[in-house]
């Protein structure tokens, strides 16, 4: 086993490699940014190394950097994480070349699956069943457009390269085959510098259902599937296993497959192999077609730890240190189920809108397992991805999980940035959720009945004026001093309601009608009915949970309104980001609709649109410029105007 180990990443997975460091007293080094000074990971670990700025490019993506550091401290080997450095073969070299141990497969296999279309050639060679598509070097948009007429519509672009949903369009009519092709293509030079696509077939009905490998470089076993079809513009939102309706022939088959996908490449340390499961009419052992393979651990990998009792960055510092695999395919059980659900710093009703933000407050279940990197007074950077933790539970059966899930959503506090929280309950509560029926087109599908899953919760809106007025600490509830009769009127940014307190932990809230509420036998009641809310005040204002998350920040007279300047026909930047592209000129009619700037951020590009018809009286920004959220960047004039 190694002595001292460094951490090529950041956040909640740094964070999760240093508690399984700890417990094998292995010495950990952390590496991190400007941005990442004040980190968690850098806090936790036993050195840490400052890389470079805060962008990806400046600091942990400059591999050389990344071993320097390794070198100066002493370490024995680098562990990469996922993303950044992780599926990086020429970084894998370097690693070695410097005398190092890479916690990880070989260069030579991370090529092997890299690109997507070689990787699907070789599946096919060693007995795996793909996908039916193109997956050709001939990258001429007419040659493509043909392709995808000879495999039928609907099809779906794919970047060669990297994955997370980045550089894929979903194409429906031959009429929008190039649009979606330059758009695909564009995203993946950004993200990966490499704009080669394949078309796949895209199967209508379809569920993501992954295996988890591992290997030493000549065996491998699995450790059974995770379902991970709940996911929005291509990206998981909440991943399980076992597999719903999985059987005992399609777990075979799938498990058979992926162990033949990892020994063809002589595959070392945990992978993972994706494959697409037409899930039209149950699950087949005819019915499943290899995707992709990522070689490295994966986000969900805590599922598949809940479920075999393993944990797989133990595995990886084994195999990597130089022992055999820790067990036999017979000596792997499977049970109980679990899920992860993934918190995130977005804005979902904005399309779900990366956000960023200051944690004012954060408070997690104590009855789930939480990965997170970040803290109380954290901020939520515009440089990385917005995770601000994945909840992970625990049960004997799929229902007992779901609803510990559920649960230990509920109890979770979040403030300061926009989030996720109410449309992952949401989730949890979906009718055909909770029976196991699931796909990739579920969130889509049913995102209106999701997003009134979080409609106004008044109870919640009530409780937040009580927090405003500074009624809802527990030295004040009862005392007949402090809520003595008053009547004044509390003002937050978007509202304000008059408050009378009517006596001893008494009031009356009136927003469009008047609302009774009294703290009584250790809850609040709001007009006769018991809530399980929770009012919490923070630096930033007020948060209320327990229901639908309501935050209500006091109104500052001397601010200037957002929505000064609304109606201006101004389009502005919904979140910090990168100008990627404008799409006219000052001058140019546009309708509504038509698309007007490209923006990156958080590693994905977002196309923003004309409201209205107009003509473009100004543009403010220009390509390779870095704004902030709120940044005006084209300004349009009514078209007679």
């Amino acid at each position: 086993m190694f002595d001292k180990i460094l951490i090529a990443n950041r956040g909640e997975i740094a964070c999760r490699v240093i508690d399984t460091c700890r417990r094998l007293g292995v010495a950990t080094v952390a590496v991190y940014s400007d941005a990442d000074r004040d980190a968690r990971h850098v806090q936790m670990a036993d050195q840490a190394v400052h890389l470079g700025g805060p962008a990806p490019a400046d600091s942990y993506l400059r591999g050389d950097r990344v071993i320097a550091a390794a070198q100066a401290t002493g370490a024995q080997a680098i562990h990469p994480g996922y993303g950044f450095l992780s599926e990086n073969p020429e970084f894998v070299d370097a690693v070695v070349a410097a005398g190092l141990v890479f916690i990880g497969p070989s260069a030579a296999a991370i090529r092997a699956m890299g690109l997507k279309d070689a990787a699907k050639a070789l599946m096919e060679k060693a007995g795996v069943p793909v996908v039916p598509g193109y997956h050709g070097a001939d990258q001429d948009p007419d040659h493509l457009a043909a392709e995808a007429a000879r495999i039928g519509y609907p099809v779906l672009i794919k970047a060669v390269a990297g994955g997370g949903g980045k550089g894929m369009r979903r194409v429906d009519d031959p009429s929008a085959f190039a649009d979606a092709l330059e758009s695909a293509r564009s995203e993946a030079q950004g993200a990966f510098g490499n704009p080669a696509v394949l078309i796949e077939k895209y199967i209508l009905q379809p569920r993501h259902i992954e295996v988890q490998v591992f290997g030493d470089g000549a065996r491998a076993v699995h450790l059974y599937e995770r379902d991970c079809s709940l996911q929005r513009r291509h990206q998981k939102v909440i991943e399980e296993a076992p597999a719903p309706g999985m059987t005992p022939e399609m777990r075979e088959a799938m498990g058979g497959a992926a162990v033949r996908a990892a020994e063809a490449i002589g595959y070392a340390g945990a992978g993972t192999i994706e494959f697409i499961v037409d899930g039209a009419d149950g699950l087949r052992p005819d019915g499943f077609w290899f995707m992709e393979m990522n070689t490295r651990l994966q986000v969900e990998h805590p599922v598949t730890e809940a479920v075999t009792g393993i944990d797989l960055v133990e595995w990886q510092l084994r195999v990597a240190s130089g022992e055999a695999l820790p067990a036999r395919q017979d000596d792997i059980a499977l049970t109980g189920h679990a899920f992860e659900a993934r918190l995130y710093a977005e804005d979902v009703s904005a399309g779900f809108l990366p956000a960023t933000g200051r944690l004012a407050h954060l408070r997690f279940a104590d009855h789930a397992r939480i990965e997170t990197g970040v803290r109380p007074g954290d901020a939520i950077s515009p440089w990385y991805d917005p995770m601000i933790a994945k909840v992970v539970t625990h049960g004997a059966t799929r229902a007992i999980a779901l609803r510990a899930l559920e649960q230990a959503l509920v109890d979770t506090e979040v403030a300061g940035s926009v989030t996720n929280l109410d449309f992952l309950i949401a989730l949890t509560r979906h009718a055909g959720f909770k029976r196991g029926e699931v796909d990739t087109g579920l969130i889509a599908r049913d995102l209106p009945s999701l997003l009134d899953g979080g409609a106004e919760d008044r109870a919640a809106l009530v409780l937040g004026v009580i927090g405003l007025a500074g009624l809802a600490d527990p030295a004040k509830r009862g005392g007949k001093t402090l809520w003595q009769p008053l009547r004044r009127t509390i003002a937050w940014e978007g509202g304000q309601a008059v408050l009378e307190v009517t006596g001893p932990g008494a009031a009356r809230v009136t927003l469009d009608r008047a609302h009774e509420v009294r703290w009584q036998s250790g809850r609040w009641w709001v007009d006769g009915q018991p809530c399980r809310h929770r009012v919490v005040t923070h630096p930033a204002g007020v948060g209320v949970f327990g229901g639908r998350v309501v935050h209500l920040t006091p109104l500052d007279p001397l601010a200037r309104k957002a929505a000064d300047g609304a109606g201006d026909g101004v389009t502005r930047s919904p979140m910090p980001g990168l100008v990627k592209a404008v799409h006219v000129t000052a001058g140019q009619t546009v309708a509504a609709g038509d698309r007007l700037v490209v923006l990156e951020a958080m590693k994905m590009e977002h196309s923003l649109t004309a409201a209205a018809d107009g003509v473009v009286a100004e543009v403010l920004a220009q390509a390779g410029d870095q704004v902030e959220a709120g940044a005006p960047l084209i300004r349009l004039e009514p078209a007679d105007g």
